[in-house]
C-alpha cells in the first residue's frame, strides 16, 4: 500500500509538461481544482476527463503509474459514497430493504462525488510527477512573491513545502523497511479483523515517529552548519523566465476554464 503512495514524487521524461514553467503548472492545477467545484453536471466532468487525460497524454507519464496513487484513498473515496447515499432520501427509490434505502439522487450524487476526488487526485498528481520539488519550490516562492509586500514570510512557506514533499518518499521507504523488519520478526498486518489490524500497526507507527524526528533533527543540523538563516539577499542558480510555450499554456488554460463555465450555464438552464 505505501509504494502505491505517488504524492511527492518526480517521474523523469521529455515532455512539453516537463519543460513548463513551475509557475505555469501551480496555476494551472489551481484552475483545473477551481474547474472541479465549479462543474455541477456529468457534462462537465467528460470535459475535465478530457482536458486532464490529454494532458497525461503530453506528460508521457504511464496512466498505470498515475493511477496507482489511487489505492491509498479507495477507503476514503468508498465512505464517502456509502454516506452520501444513504443520507441523500430525494428522487427515485432504487433499492428499498429493512433499514437500507437509496435513491436516485443520491447515487447520482455519490458518483458525482467520486469522480471529483478521483480527478482532483490525479490532476495535483500530475503536477507532482512533472515537476522536481526543488522547481516546485522555486515557483511557489516566485509566484507568491507580491506577498512579500506585507511581510508574509514566502520562502518559509515554500521551504516547509519543499521539506514535506521530500518527506514523503523517504517516509514511504522507511514505513517499507519497518514493516518487513517486523514481518521478519512473525508480525501480522494482514489477517484478522479491522481492530486487530490497526492494532498491529501502533508497533509500526512508533519507530516510524522516532525516525521521522531523527531525520528533522539531521535536516535542522546540516542547515543550520551551511550557515542557512531563510531566503533574504539569496540568488537563484537557474532564475525562472517564462517561454513562449508557457503562454501558450495560459492561454489553453483561460480556454479551458471558459469552457467550462459556458457547460456549467447551459445545465443551469437545462434543469431551469
Amino acid at each position: 500500500m505505501f509504494k502505491d503512495i505517488t504524492i511527492g514524487q518526480y517521474y523523469p521524461a521529455q515532455s512539453v509538461i516537463h519543460r513548463l514553467d513551475p509557475r505555469t503548472k501551480l496555476f494551472g492545477t489551481m484552475i483545473f481544482l477551481i474547474s472541479l467545484f465549479l462543474n455541477q453536471s456529468f457534462l462537465g466532468c467528460g470535459y475535465a476527463i478530457f482536458f486532464l487525460g490529454t494532458m497525461i497524454f503530453l506528460s508521457r507519464v504511464p496512466f498505470s503509474y498515475m493511477i496507482r496513487g489511487l489505492k491509498s484513498v479507495v477507503v476514503i473515496i468508498l465512505f464517502s459514497v456509502i454516506i452520501t447515499c444513504l443520507y441523500t432520501q430525494t428522487g427515485t427509490c432504487l433499492i428499498d430493504f429493512y433499514f437500507l434505502h437509496i435513491y436516485s439522487d443520491g447515487m447520482k450524487i455519490a458518483c458525482f462525488l467520486a469522480l471529483r476526488i478521483v480527478l482532483l487526485i490525479i490532476g495535483s498528481t500530475l503536477m507532482t510527477l512533472t515537476t522536481t520539488p526543488k522547481r516546485l519550490t522555486d515557483g511557489l516562492e516566485k509566484g507568491l512573491s507580491f506577498l512579500n509586500v506585507v511581510h508574509f514570510p514566502v520562502h518559509m512557506l515554500a521551504m516547509i513545502m519543499s521539506i514535506a514533499l521530500r518527506f514523503i518518499p523517504i517516509l514511504t521507504e522507511e514505513t517499507d523497511k519497518i514493516m518487513r523488519a517486523q514481518t521478519a520478526r512473525c508480525a501480522d498486518f494482514t489477517s484478522g479483523g479491522i481492530v486487530s489490524r490497526v492494532k498491529s500497526y501502533i508497533p509500526l507507527l512508533i519507530p516510524l515517529i522516532v525516525s521521522a524526528f531523527r531525520r528533522a533533527a539531521d535536516l535542522a543540523q546540516a542547515m543550520d552548519a551551511r550557515c542557512y538563516h531563510g531566503g533574504e539577499g539569496r540568488t537563484k542558480y537557474h532564475p525562472l523566465q517564462y517561454q513562449k510555450q508557457d503562454y501558450i499554456a495560459y492561454a489553453i488554460l483561460v480556454l479551458y476554464l471558459v469552457g467550462m463555465i459556458g457547460i456549467r450555464l447551459i445545465a443551469k438552464k437545462t434543469i431551469l
